[in-house]
């Protein structure tokens, strides 16, 4: 028996996309239920996954239900020591789960302002103080990580762990609403989007439309960088 995931709508679930990252890059076998975030029906689809209300939600093979990323994240690592899914450095390591840490806490204003969407990219936003304080924050983070332990890849720790799917919804945010950021957070922004799995999963999401869109805002948009 393989994990069940329990995910939302594609282009707009950030929390589902961490839970599927954790599965999808480090080879863990999975099947995908999706959970319609807009439909009325979630309370259905989990009601036999008690005490779940929210996605994602993972069923482990021994029937094991995990709710949150946080716990999905360790309990991963925990039955799957040879993935590599946090950093083999101590220090790394530790550096890496305080980040995905403070992702899973924090950053209110960026996510209540710029609801993660994956369709377009919206033109002319103009970030409140809070949002810019927390891009300030995440680019902070960024740079500790990739100066201390990036010399090997791309990602924040060199090779993927688990900190790069946490941000993967930060990445997309700053993307799709045109958020100024350094060249650094530029670079791993365009490294997150063109992920063959980061790609794959918004490609999945574009194949279903909607009416009204959620979180729309009234700006003109541009294509979604290629």
């Amino acid at each position: 028996m393989q994990y069940e995931i329990f995910i939302g709508d594609k282009s707009f679930s950030s929390w589902s996309l961490r839970g599927w990252l954790m599965l999808e890059k480090f080879g863990i076998p999975y099947d995908e239920k999706m959970v319609g975030l807009y439909a009325g029906s979630m309370a259905k689809y989990l009601a036999g996954l008690a005490p779940a209300r929210l996605v994602p939600v993972l069923r482990c093979p021994d029937g094991t239900v995990i709710g949150e990323t946080l716990a999905m994240a360790e309990e991963l690592a925990s039955r799957h020591p040879d993935a590599g899914m946090w950093p083999a450095d101590p220090s790394a390591r530790a550096l890496a789960r305080w980040l995905a840490s403070e992702m899973h806490s924090g950053f209110g204003a960026l996510r209540g302002d710029c609801p993660m969407q994956l369709l377009h990219v919206y033109q002319g936003f103009a970030p409140s103080d809070a949002v810019k304080s927390d891009l300030a924050r995440i680019q902070e983070l960024w740079t500790l990580a990739r100066s201390r332990y990036g010399a090997n890849g791309p990602w924040l720790f060199g090779e993927y762990s688990l900190a790069d799917a946490f941000y993967a919804p930060a990445a997309a945010r700053i993307a799709g609403y045109d958020l100024p950021v350094s060249d650094l957070a530029a670079e791993y922004v365009h490294t997150t989007l063109s992920d063959p799995a980061f790609r794959a999963w918004r490609a999945a999401g574009l194949t279903k439309t909607y009416d009204p869109v959620p979180y729309a805002i009234d700006l003109p948009t541009a294509a979604w960088p290629a």
